[in-house]
């Protein structure tokens, strides 16, 4: 079912299935920033990613010396989430474990996604609680497509990336099964723009783990359009888009990453698994704001 809030400036629309933002619209001229999830293309808007981000070897790990499957990106984006609280600037959605996680994910967890509206602003809380007795490993990030380009007479290559301070930055490059294959490649070096290109998406999405900004700037160079991200807290950070010259990209913190080739597929020995005690809380915010 989908949900919605609205403000003065901006209409946010977000779906029970997945917890999912699918509308983000700018009242002024009734511009949608979000990815309209084109199956044809890629189905998605903004996933969120629990409990793994990227993929697991051979889409397997193990734990307490039993396997589990478990496919890329976790089962949150595939689950129904159950809404828990809704008001006029405010919606949390709500995941337990069930008999079906359980067979995927052996932790019992709560994991709730608030949307929260303010002015030109939209904060995504991702809160984890570990209800079982046992401690809980997981990751969580977020995975929002946002449409590139917006106007007619721009293209792709019009947009860039603009983080909050020069960076030099490495990809991490992942392989056809999505793991990272232990190469790297320069993308910038004490620059803060990092301009759009599809020829970057030809090899898979751009993996970052030592962004020092905390926050990055989607703009034009044709328009004054600017959507800022706020991704405190976050210590990896994906680029993405479908190849193919596909009109979107996404941009996403996370709190994990991709498995590595030849990873022994033990769950608390993955590169960014967050571990927590039983009955403690994990809590990040990604805030986007139109500028």
């Amino acid at each position: 079912m989908l949900y919605f809030l609205e403000n003065d400036n901006l209409k946010v629309g977000v779906e029970s299935f997945g917890a999912e933002l699918q509308h983000f619209i700018r009242l002024s001229d009734q511009q949608e920033l979000i990815w309209q999830g084109n199956p044809a293309i890629w189905p998605g808007h903004a996933p969120n990613l629990f409990p793994i981000v990227g993929a697991l070897p051979h889409n397997q790990f193990t734990h307490e010396g039993k396997t589990y499957q478990m496919l890329r990106h976790g089962f949150a984006r595939r689950t129904e989430f159950d809404l828990v609280e809704e008001k006029k600037d405010k919606l949390v959605f709500q995941l337990k474990q069930s008999e079906e996680t359980l067979s995927q994910y052996p932790f019992k967890f709560s994991l709730l996604i608030a949307f929260k509206l303010e002015g030109n602003s939209l904060s995504t809380t991702y809160q984890v609680t570990n209800t079982d007795h046992e401690a809980l490993y997981f990751s969580v990030g977020g995975h929002p497509g946002f449409n590139v380009p917006l106007y007619p007479g721009e293209q792709y290559s019009d947009y860039y990336l603009e983080f909050e301070q020069p960076e030099t930055l490495v990809r991490y490059l992942i392989d056809e099964a999505g793991l990272q294959s232990g190469e790297t490649e320069r993308v910038l070096t004490e620059s803060a723009v990092l301009p759009l290109q599809h020829e970057y998406f030809e090899k898979d999405a751009i993996v970052l783990k030592d962004v020092k900004s905390e926050k990055v700037i989607l703009a034009s160079r044709k328009s004054a359009y600017r959507l800022e991200m706020d991704f405190k807290g976050f210590p990896y950070l994906g680029i993405w888009t479908k190849p193919g010259a596909s009109p979107f990209v996404c941009i996403e913190p996370w709190c994990g990453i991709t498995s590595h080739e030849g990873d022994t597929g033990e769950l608390k020995e993955k590169e960014g698994i967050e571990m927590l005690s039983p009955e403690a809380i994990f809590e990040r915010t990604y805030t986007l704001t139109v500028l």
